[in-house]
């Protein structure tokens, strides 16, 4: 890596840094999370599965399974900002052959949209997945019309692999899914 190469990538972390910073999740985080994700415009581009309205106890049960999952297969971050949790960032380990393969996931409430701490949230968690496991490729598959969740992902050097057609039904309708990965190479990313 060169000098020049080395001061951009120190200067995007530390921006990144600035932005936000990753957590480990604890139980007393259930009111704000309970906050964060009790929003319909947040549901509208997750998955199924996740109850609306949100309620405290909804995060406590969420919150339970994370703080008790095999840190070999999930890894899982509050989002903050000056200490406010801001949303959730993790990667989860595929199995069999996929296992040196993660996808990964991510949220923000509204209230901290459009302001870059999804693309800095993006930066570190990949870096720390990099850093500390054998992972080699992280993949996303976003809703194609979330095209925030797209730019993130691009920001970060993700490469978009195609359109996956007809791959999910969300809200009553069938929708379009982007596939994107981010491939560890000889040690480095990006």
């Amino acid at each position: 890596m060169s000098a020049e190469t080395f001061k951009q990538r120190r200067a995007e972390q530390e921006d990144a840094a600035s932005l936000c910073a990753l957590r480990p999740w604890r139980m007393e985080d259930a009111p704000s999370l309970a906050a964060v994700i009790n929003n319909r415009k947040v549901q509208d581009n997750l998955r199924d599965g996740i109850p609306f309205p949100y309620s405290e106890a909804d995060a406590r049960a969420f919150l339970g399974e994370i703080l008790t999952a095999d840190p070999e297969t999930l890894t899982a971050f509050a989002i903050t900002v000056k200490d406010t949790v801001a949303g959730s960032i993790s990667v989860t380990r595929g199995g069999n052959v996929h296992s040196r393969t993660a996808e990964l996931g991510y949220y923000l409430g509204e209230a901290f949209w459009g302001k870059g701490i999804a693309t800095a949230a993006v930066e570190q968690i990949c870096r720390y997945v990099f850093e500390k496991t054998d992972i080699l490729r992280i993949y996303a598959e976003p809703f194609a019309y979330n095209t925030a969740s797209c730019r993130v992902l691009e920001k970060n050097g993700f490469h978009f692999e195609g359109t996956l057609k007809s791959n999910a039904v969300k809200n009553g309708k069938v929708q379009d899914m982007k596939m994107y990965a981010l491939v560890r190479e000889k040690g480095e990313f990006r």
